[in-house]
This record gives C-alpha cells, sequence and structure tokens, in this order.
C-alpha cells in the first residue's frame, strides 16, 4: 500500500492539511475493494482526484476510468448517454450506441455532480448498483454491467431529498463510504504551498520569473475566503503572472485582484423577494390594496371638508356624515366597503332643500369622490405607472422598482397601454 504522502506526489496533491490527509487515507484504504464512494466537497477543492486515486490502486485499474458530468448532459439525453439506445429509439436514434456502463464494464465510472441526475435516471441507477443491470433506451433486452461507481457533488443531498430531488436509497447506496474535501478556507496553511505551485508552473508555460508575495501579501492571500477554492487561486495566480510586470507582489497587488466581499458574483436567480411582483396576478393585487388605501385616504379627506370647509355650522347636516360613515367612534376606521355616494344621495332625499342641493360645494365634491371610485382597473395602472414614470423621469428600472414589479413586466404594460 502506498503512502500518502507518495500518493500526493504521484497526483500532484499540493498541502499537509490534516482533513486533505484524512481524505487521501480513506481513498487508499477503500482503493482494493469495490465498495461504492461518495466524494463531497464545495465546487473547485479537487474532488476529481479522488476517483483517479480509487481507480489506480484497484484491481480495476486496467480496465476504463470514465468521468462523467452528470449536470453536462441535458435530462433528454442522459439516459442514452450512460445505458445506450437500439436504433429507432428515439428521434435521431440512427444507430445503437454503447452506453458508459456498457463501455466501462470491469473498470470504474465516476459520476461527477450525481445530485443533478434526474429522478427516472436515478432509478435506473439503483438498479446497477443493486445487481449491475441495466436497459438500453429502446429496448426490453436485460445487459449486464460489472463497474465500479464513484460518484461526487457539492450539493447536500440531504437537502435535496427532503425536497424530492433526490431518492434516499440510492444515496445511501452511494455513500457506502463517504470520503469529505475540505474547503480551501480551511486550508489556511496550504494556501500559500498551492499559490507558489501555481505561479511557478505559469513562470515556466510563459517564460518569464516566479511570482514573490511579501509577507503581508501572504497574510490577505491567507485571509481571503476564496470562494471558488483552488480553481479561483490558480485563476488568480496565471492573472497576476500574466499581468503583472514587478515580479514582486505587495498585499495592494493582490488586493487589486481579488473580488471584493459580495461583488463581482454571479447574481442569484429564482429567489423571488416579497417586492418581486412578475406575474399578472400579482400587479392587480398590488393595484387593487393601491385603489383600497387610496379611496379610505379620498373619504378621510371628504370627511375633513365637509367639516371644516363650509362657513356656517347650518350648512352642515349632522346626520348626512353618519348616514355616509356610519356611527364610529374612531373616523379612521372607515371600511373599504362603504358607500359615501349612496348615503349622500340617501340623505338627500331626507333632508330639506335649503338643507343640501346640488350647488352645495360638499355634495359636488363627495360625487367627484364617488365618480374616482368607479374607475376601471386598466386606468388605475395606467395612473400609477404614469406617475412613477414621471416620479424616476422616464427611467423604467427605477419605475419598476418603485411600483414592485420586474422591468420586464413594466415594459409589457407600456407596450399595452401605449404609454
Amino acid at each position: 500500500m502506498e503512502s500518502v504522502q507518495a500518493i500526493k506526489q504521484r497526483f500532484e496533491i499540493i498541502g499537509n492539511d490534516p482533513k486533505l490527509n484524512r481524505a487521501i487515507e480513506k481513498a487508499i484504504q477503500v482503493a482494493p475493494t469495490d465498495i461504492s464512494v461518495l466524494v463531497a466537497g464545495e465546487s473547485g477543492v479537487g474532488k476529481e482526484s479522488i476517483p483517479k486515486i480509487i481507480h489506480s490502486l484497484s484491481h480495476r485499474k486496467h480496465g476504463k476510468y470514465i468521468a462523467v458530468n452528470c449536470g453536462a448532459i441535458p435530462e433528454g439525453t442522459i439516459d442514452s448517454e450512460l445505458f445506450g439506445h437500439e436504433k429507432g429509439a428515439f428521434t435521431g436514434a440512427t444507430g445503437t450506441r454503447e452506453g458508459y456502463f456498457e463501455v466501462a464494464d470491469g473498470g470504474t465510472i465516476f459520476l461527477d455532480e450525481v445530485g443533478e441526475l434526474p429522478l427516472t435516471t436515478q432509478v435506473r441507477l439503483l438498479r446497477v448498483l443493486e445487481n449491475g443491470e441495466f436497459i438500453k433506451v429502446g429496448s426490453s433486452q436485460v445487459q449486464k454491467t460489472n463497474v465500479r461507481i464513484v460518484a461526487a457533488t457539492n450539493v447536500n443531498l440531504f437537502d435535496a431529498i427532503e425536497k424530492g430531488k433526490f431518492r434516499e436509497d440510492l444515496y445511501y447506496r452511494l455513500s457506502t463510504v463517504d470520503i469529505t474535501l475540505p474547503a480551501l478556507r480551511d486550508r489556511k496553511d496550504d494556501i500559500h504551498l498551492l499559490f507558489r505551485k501555481f505561479a511557478a508552473d505559469f513562470a515556466h508555460k510563459y517564460k518569464m520569473p516566479p511570482l514573490r508575495l511579501d509577507d503581508n501579501a501572504v497574510q490577505v492571500l491567507q485571509k481571503f475566503r476564496w470562494s471558488g477554492n483552488i480553481r479561483q487561486l490558480r485563476n488568480v495566480a496565471e492573472q497576476i503572472s500574466v499581468l503583472e510586470t514587478n515580479r514582486d507582489i505587495s498585499a495592494n497587488t493582490l488586493l487589486s485582484y481579488l473580488p471584493q466581499e459580495g461583488s463581482n458574483l454571479p447574481s442569484v436567480i429564482g429567489k423571488k423577494t416579497e417586492s418581486d411582483f412578475s406575474t399578472e396576478r400579482d400587479i392587480l393585487y398590488k393595484v387593487l390594496f393601491d385603489m383600497k388605501s387610496d379611496l379610505n385616504d379620498l373619504k378621510k379627506l371628504t370627511l375633513e371638508l365637509m367639516k371644516s370647509g363650509a362657513s356656517k355650522a347650518h350648512e352642515i347636516n349632522p346626520n348626512l356624515i353618519q348616514k355616509i360613515y356610519g356611527s364610529k367612534e374612531n373616523e379612521s376606521e372607515i371600511s373599504f366597503e362603504e358607500e359615501p355616494r349612496a348615503a349622500v344621495l340617501s340623505n338627500q332625499n331626507n333632508t330639506a332643500d335649503d338643507d343640501f342641493d346640488d350647488d352645495d360645494e360638499d355634495y359636488l365634491f363627495a360625487e367627484t369622490v364617488e365618480e374616482e371610485d368607479s374607475l376601471r382597473l386598466d386606468q388605475k395602472e395606467i395612473e400609477l405607472i404614469k406617475k412613477a414614470l414621471d416620479r424616476n423621469k422616464g427611467k423604467r428600472k427605477a419605475a419598476a422598482d418603485e411600483l414592485g414589479i420586474s422591468e420586464r413586466t413594466l415594459y409589457r404594460k407600456i407596450k399595452q397601454f401605449d404609454l
């Protein structure tokens, strides 16, 4: 059995972190068996090295080794890629094709990003793990294969199981032995070693002197989060090697190549916030709620005008206010369902003409309020959209943010209403 140090030299694995060494030890111990192995770790930590170690130290080392990125194969063709297909099985299947499990018979298959497999493919894979049987797409003949499966994932499979995206029985078949590789930020003493290795490789590749970091730059290197792990560190080393003419790198120079926390990163898509109204129904709900608020404000304003707008006390019929707004102790609690104009008309029929006539200023205002109540929904939408565009000087993104809708929805509304 080879030592951990010999394996690291053979596969060019840099670092002396105890967690890394433990992962390599487990790979060496499990290699002579046919046990299924699940390799876990963040993207960019080097998970692909573990199946190579296992295959090279196993009795299958003279057989084929095939690495399959499950997340890169479209859902409609992944069954054909893994298990093969018969001629005419689907449109474009002009001939019989051997799948990876048939080609790698007697060898090892590495299933990278196994958490991305569709549920139907997971059922087929479970059958291979249990008894080595599979069926080609478009065939009814059962075939046998003798392969060793090593899988890897950077997602939490327990969460995927709870969400119904990954089969629990498949998880336990794959994870007979778990090997977890630590993130680069948890291997602080290895970060400088890896950077020096990458800097030396790129110096040889581009025929230039290697980079040298001062002490402050080394501290910056070790304190950085490295969310992209070893892959990100390698990219930074290559950038500096190519772009910097001065081969002595200071902390400030290094910082100029490191993304600021929370910036220069891809935006997360698919998380909907409370203010993200992306559907027709959502914007209609918002408009209705705004209308309700506006109407209540108008009712309160009407009440204040009727109380303070008259020059003489006898010009206001106290019973009128009560009929319009009901007998509420708190006038600010006027409900959305009340009908002020109906109350006004009813009161008009029951009061003297000299108390309330059509020329009364307060009555005309109340009638105007009711006409605003009866506006159509699309007119209210147009009014709100125009108001938001005016307030934001025609900037659609800012107007969409204020309305609580997406910019695409706002653009569609502008075209719909020809604004």
